[in-house]
């Protein structure tokens, strides 16, 4: 099935959230309609910025962290209605950083935890998870950018997909899209400027 006519579906299975009939079975039938692209977000954000999480001990696979994201959008959407196949996809990729991050945490604290119990000193600042102090901030910096910029930013430079993609997938021109990556670096390199030793800031004489 193309990627218009998922969307199209997808759109359908949301409008039908909005009425009356019972959420649930929508809900499961929303994802199943759209769990290839669910599982090519999951693979892109796993392997691209938590590849630490897919190496040991953890050995995360993408169809694992999708089956951990399908259920948490269960039970988002008992409450949640996205109304546009964009703020779908913006909740599932939200539910996707959390769980990542969630099993980030975990794993970051296991060795601490039985350091401590053995009485030894604690585990090293650096993180187990792989996301240095510098690391952390920039995904802070991320946070931080305005909606559309982040979306744009996240989409094609995280989860790695094209420019032509996002635009069908924020309803959008390829043209905005890569309006609204510029602008988001650009904010980016405003505010880590002093991760760039010997660079001047964008606008800078």
């Amino acid at each position: 099935m193309s990627q218009d006519r998922t969307t199209a579906v997808v759109q359908r299975y949301l409008d039908e959230l909005d009425g009356d009939s019972p959420a649930e079975p929508i809900v499961r039938a929303l994802l199943d309609r759209a769990v290839r692209r669910l599982h090519l977000l999951c693979a892109t954000l796993l392997y691209r910025s938590y590849p630490r999480l897919a190496r040991p001990p953890l050995n995360l696979e993408a169809e694992e962290l999708l089956g951990a994201v399908a259920e948490r959008l269960l039970k988002a959407l008992r409450e949640a209605r996205p109304r546009t196949v964009r703020q779908f996809f913006a909740l599932a990729n939200q539910h996707m950083r959390w769980e990542l991050n969630d099993l980030a945490r975990r794993l970051d604290e296991q060795p601490a935890a039985a350091e401590l119990g053995e009485g030894l000193v604690p585990a090293p600042a650096s993180s187990v998870s792989g996301l240095t102090p510098d690391g952390l901030r920039m995904l802070g910096a991320i946070d931080q950018l305005p909606e559309d910029e982040r979306e744009a930013f996240d989409l094609v430079r995280i989860q790695g997909i094209t420019q032509t993609e996002a635009a069908q997938l924020l309803g959008v021109s390829a043209v905005t899209v890569k309006r609204r990556l510029s602008r988001g670096l650009s904010l980016l390199a405003e505010q880590l400027a002093d991760l760039r030793p010997g660079e001047e800031p964008p606008g800078s004489i």
